[in-house]
């Protein structure tokens, strides 16, 4: 509802400045729209005015206030103030009554848009996710289902690197290394990898059977192919696994060598040829590219592709089966991403759209797998699920144990991922186990106990005879600020989900769950619900009831779960 709340804003603004006769549309900040505390939604556009007009902001918003034509019925606007050089405005109870019918019906207007392929995840299989791998995932996860919300056709791609040297290695090692069959399928691959890394790197000669391994398996070899496959396809069935308990599912699993056999990587490598400014340094050949220092290495002297040149087939291929496409890479990936921007140029393909994300740390330090030292994927989720469990076993002596231990896992991993998203991208950030389950710090556990007491007020009124689904109780009975706040705040998701799919931002989305949680214990704490009178109670179990339903909506878009009780 507030969408279109701030869309009947927009029409009577804009109606008022024509008749003013002020120039707004070449303005930089358009209308310059904003939530604010002192109303539903303010209009800084005086200011702006004022610099092109020479007069006061504060006269130039009574003007336009003046010139407001607010409707007398079918309006979501109650009035409209020039407060100084700000223009406030007021929702009316016919929206509160809207906002709660919305959520009764479960009505969501999302307008249909294009198709969009979205990779993220996608590490190498040579070994388990690390926590790096995890804040990749869960905001391409969290993007997937917040532009699925927002209307896009959504497909998620896992691109699979099958034909790097660590693969090569891993390869060549389970020649001469044999699995661990009693470890988790990622975490033997792993430790061949490590081990056979160590005896390439110690002696030349098996560097060399490496790289004719590699030779053959691009070549097509039947009986390399079969090992290559058999080696990747058990790494990536742990790494699927890692993925499942952490709610994260890919449409696709698309391997690079695809593009080599298929052909399509020497046609890229040809037009490169024939559009761009090659050269050859000896020992490979370079594309330079316009505004980037650094050259792009796109062929080895033997005929061999590098990953450079099959990213290129694949960005080309997703380019044509789709509108938009959307990569979420590492900070470490940054220069990739400008190179593969100016090499798709010289090839007339659209580029895709990036999220940068920054590194995860660990109060513990390093994660680098090459030496052996790392904290697994699987490590984190076991440690926070057990530090979960602590805190239920500790409050939750009446429970018994499977239902402790299914609240532990829904808690553990809705912490996990929330913590993943709450910041911008582009903040680093340091995963801490106890700040991410302590109820104070409003994460995550904060939001789905939020979910849980609602769901007791319910259970209770119901016990009690109580109708908590009169969603034709009169709103206007809800006067409280809280009341009002929390309405307000319950018609923002479309809202916020329009925002955060635009920008690409998933942080907006866990700042508005975090938010909600916060309106909705406010207005528990000075609204009484089931000991108040018979005609109040109706309203605001209508409110408790609504706020769960979305309370539930926006931890799914966050990829938690919304325990009942916890």
């Amino acid at each position: 509802m507030f969408l279109e709340f701030k869309k009947e804003v927009e029409h009577l603004l804009k109606e008022a400045l024509e008749k003013a006769s002020y120039e707004y549309k070449e303005l930089e900040a358009g209308l310059d729209l904003e939530e604010c505390e002192h109303a539903d939604i303010a209009s800084r556009v005086a200011f702006p005015l004022a610099r092109a007009y020479k007069q006061p902001p504060k006269i130039i918003a009574a003007d336009i206030v003046n010139r407001l034509e607010i409707p007398a019925e079918n309006t979501l606007i109650s009035n409209a103030v020039a407060a100084g050089p700000y223009i406030n405005f007021y929702a009316n109870d016919f929206f509160l009554h809207k906002t709660l019918q919305r959520i009764k019906e479960r009505i969501w207007v999302a307008e249909k848009k294009g198709k969009i392929i979205i990779e993220h995840t996608s590490a190498n299989t040579d070994g388990p996710l690390h926590i790096g791998h995890l804040r990749n995932a869960i905001i391409g996860d969290v993007l997937v289902r917040v532009l699925k919300r927002a209307g896009f056709d959504v497909e998620t791609h896992y691109y699979v690197n099958d034909m790097g040297r660590q693969i090569g290695v891993v390869v060549w090692g389970a020649e001469r290394i044999a699995f661990d069959e009693t470890k988790k399928a990622d975490h033997a691959v792993a430790d061949v990898y490590i081990a056979a890394n160590r005896m390439v790197e110690e002696n030349s000669d098996f560097l060399k059977g490496v790289e004719e391994l590699m030779r053959k398996y691009e070549a097509g070899d039947e009986a390399v192919v079969k090992r290559y496959k058999a080696v990747v396809k058990k790494c990536l069935s742990g790494i699927k696994a890692s993925l499942e308990r952490l709610n994260i599912q890919h449409d696709l699993f698309v391997w690079e060598s695809e593009f080599v056999r298929g052909g399509a990587v020497k046609e890229v490598i040809r037009e490169l040829k024939q559009r761009g400014n090659i050269k050859f340094d000896g020992s490979a050949l370079l594309l330079k590219l316009e505004g980037i220092e650094k050259e792009l290495v796109i062929q080895r002297t033997d005929g061999t592709s590098l990953y450079t040149a099959r990213d290129l087939a694949y960005h080309r291929w997703k380019s044509n089966r789709c509108d938009r496409v959307i990569d979420v890479f590492g900070k470490d990936h940054e220069l990739v991403s400008q190179q593969l921007t100016k090499a798709l140029q010289i090839l007339g393909v659209k580029a895709p759209e990036f999220v940068i994300f920054e590194f995860v740390s660990l109060p513990t330090g390093s994660l680098s797998t090459r030496a052996g030292r790392y904290i697994s994927a699987d490590e984190l989720i076991e440690k926070i699920e057990e530090r979960a469990y602590e805190e239920v076993d500790k409050r939750r002596k009446d429970l018994v144990e499977d239902k402790k231990r299914e609240i532990a896992r829904e808690v553990g991993i809705g912490a996990l991922r929330y913590d993943m998203v709450k910041v911008s991208p582009d903040k680093h950030i340091t995963f801490d186990f106890k700040d991410a389950l302590d109820i104070e710090k409003k994460g995550a556990p904060f939001i789905q106990y939020s979910h849980a007491r609602a769901c007791s007020i319910l259970r209770t009124a119901e016990a009690r005879g109580f109708s908590v689904t009169d969603y034709d109780a009169p709103v206007s009975l809800l006067t409280e600020r809280s009341e009002k706040e929390l309405i307000t705040k319950l018609s923002k998701l479309e809202y916020v989900v329009e925002e955060a799919a635009t920008a690409l931002k998933p942080h907006l989305l866990a700042k508005y769950a975090r938010e909600l949680a916060e309106s909705f214990n406010l207005f528990y704490k000075y609204c009484p619900v089931l000991n108040a009178e018979d005609e109040l109670r109706k309203p605001r179990l209508v409110l408790v009831d609504a706020a769960k339903t979305v309370l539930s909506d926006v931890l799914h878009l966050l990829g938690a779960e919304a325990p009942e009780e916890m």
